[in-house]
């Protein structure tokens, strides 16, 4: 099954937007603790996207596709056009030096990673497409 949802990139759509990927993955007895990991990874996926790709132009969309499939796992795609930033080429500060500098920012990418199994970018028909996948399990009863 797939889900589809338009959003414009300001930053008051992203509660919508996690509904949606919340109810998206309830629907097929996603665990609730992988249901958490993965809308926070999303959550920080697309609102770097609207601040730093569409600088919150709400008149900019991009497309989060959902595709869930009986033993596989689940797939995630971002699609927009805006200006690509690949986390997969992106080397995060260490945490010491976070914590040393007193910076905010910068742990978010190093989130994503450890949430998504597998993140990857590829340009489809004209358009940025960022492909993350997770393996779930389902609730137990």
């Amino acid at each position: 099954m797939i889900y589809k949802q338009k959003v414009g990139c300001k930053l008051e759509n992203l509660k919508p937007l996690r509904d949606f990927i919340r109810e998206s993955l309830a629907h097929h007895g996603v665990h609730e603790l992988h249901i958490s990991e993965i809308v926070l990874a999303l959550d920080e996926m697309c609102s770097n996207l609207m601040i730093h790709a569409h600088h919150c132009n709400p008149l900019d969309l991009f497309e989060l596709r959902i595709t869930v499939e009986p033993g596989k796992p689940v797939v995630f795609e971002i699609i927009d056009d805006g200006t690509v930033f690949d986390i997969t080429k992106f080397e995060g500060p260490e945490i010491d030096s976070l914590v040393h500098d007193k910076r905010k920012g910068g742990l978010g990418i190093r989130l994503v990673k450890s949430i998504m199994d597998k993140i990857e970018y590829t340009q489809r028909d004209g358009s940025n497409v960022c492909r993350l996948e997770k393996q779930v399990r389902k609730a137990t009863a």
